[in-house]
């Protein structure tokens, strides 16, 4: 598909400075760019990139001041950021969609499959599911017994939801991600550990996207719950009976235990771990590998470290890490001098002095 400088300024509200003819069939990073190619500029850290770039067409905040001449056709933005990722969902839904059932997949004769899906070779689908409208699944999903996905809902290879489990509309389920595994759920014996049956669901609610090779475990009564709009990484673990509130986002290897409830518009660095039982306030931000072993109940707060702190009072904390071996050695110097001076003290005071 190939776009005029012009045509993407009217998609997204942006006004043309250069050619409005300038033409491009493909994004590229600014300082990778290529004639035919669009990228887009939002700090004025990185202007530089833009005296040099080989791209065609630029996207650029409407604050960065431009104080030389360029090659690239600009289109000026109140946000570039937010404007090229306008641009790409626009970009991707033009994108044909693909539609059929391959002959080399199993589909159960019980199963319900809505129209426009397109199901790929070596797909698994057992008795009672349901697929609604627009679905995509790849080669090598399965879908297990009595499971439902909504419509629209596009499911990478090897992807696996299990029995009885539930996905909303508009969910995107990426390479490997587990939809209802076995909670972890185990009873200790004198003989061994004695497993826990997890007899409950696991339920993703719409618009949520779960990155490859994430899992979220069932429930060992009820439903471990993740709500509208939810982002979740690559190689996370929801543990079960959770429930994730609507919009919060994970970075990759986030672990959250079992029985926790997370707030909504949360955010939770790379490595963040949670404990079980615990409840976390709406809009808890938390660094990367930071460890949360209680509730958190004050909403809005920026957490970092293990256990979680006040973001800045564990950057403070930080700096005086940092000096503890210097801090040690000046304490044991100053105990010693301190000890010589009570011994001082000490003969002063048994000296006859009359």
């Amino acid at each position: 598909m190939e776009f005029t400088a012009q045509m993407i300024a009217g998609l997204i509200g942006g006004t043309v400075v250069g050619d409005p003819e300038a033409k491009v069939n493909n994004f590229a990073r600014i300082e990778e760019g290529k004639p035919g190619c669009i990228s887009f500029l939002y700090n004025d850290k990185y202007v530089h990139h833009l005296y040099e770039t080989e791209c065609s067409v630029v996207l650029i905040s409407e604050n960065i001041e431009v104080k030389q001449e360029l090659k690239p056709t600009l289109i000026k933005v109140a946000d570039a950021r937010e404007a090229v990722a306008r641009l790409l969902q626009i970009y991707e839904s033009m994108k044909p969609k693909r539609e059929g059932i391959s002959q080399l997949a199993f589909i159960d004769p019980s199963a319900k499959i809505g129209e426009h899906c397109y199901i790929g070779p070596f797909v698994a689908i057992a008795e009672g599911v349901e697929i609604g409208e627009g679905c995509v699944l790849h080669p090598h999903v399965t879908i297990g017994r009595n499971a439902k996905v909504g419509t629209e809902t596009e499911i990478y290879s090897n992807a696996v939801i299990y029995h009885d489990c539930r996905v909303g509309n508009r969910c995107v389920l990426h390479a490997g991600c587990v939809i209802g595994a076995d909670g972890f759920g185990f009873q200790p014996t004198e003989k061994g550990y004695e497993k826990i049956p997890q007899i409950g669901i696991a339920i993703i609610e719409d618009d949520v996207e779960i990155g490859a090779n994430a899992c979220v475990d069932r429930a060992m009564m009820g439903a471990t719950v993740i709500h509208s709009g939810v982002k979740i990484d690559n190689l996370v673990q929801i543990g079960h009976n959770d429930e994730i509130g609507s919009h919060t986002v994970m970075s990759s290897q986030v672990g959250i235990a079992g029985s926790t409830k997370v707030g909504q518009w949360c955010m939770f660095g790379g490595q963040v771990g949670i404990a079980d039982h615990a409840t976390i306030a709406d809009r808890t931000m938390v660094g990367a590998q930071g460890g949360v072993p209680n509730s958190i109940k004050k909403e809005g707060q920026a957490l970092q470290g293990s256990p979680a702190i006040d973001a800045k009072n564990f950057w403070r904390s930080s700096v005086v890490f940092k000096q503890l071996p210097d801090m040690w050695s000046e304490m044991n110097r100053l105990k010693k001098q301190v000890a010589e001076l009570q011994d001082q003290l000490s003969q002063l005071a048994g000296t006859d002095l009359s």
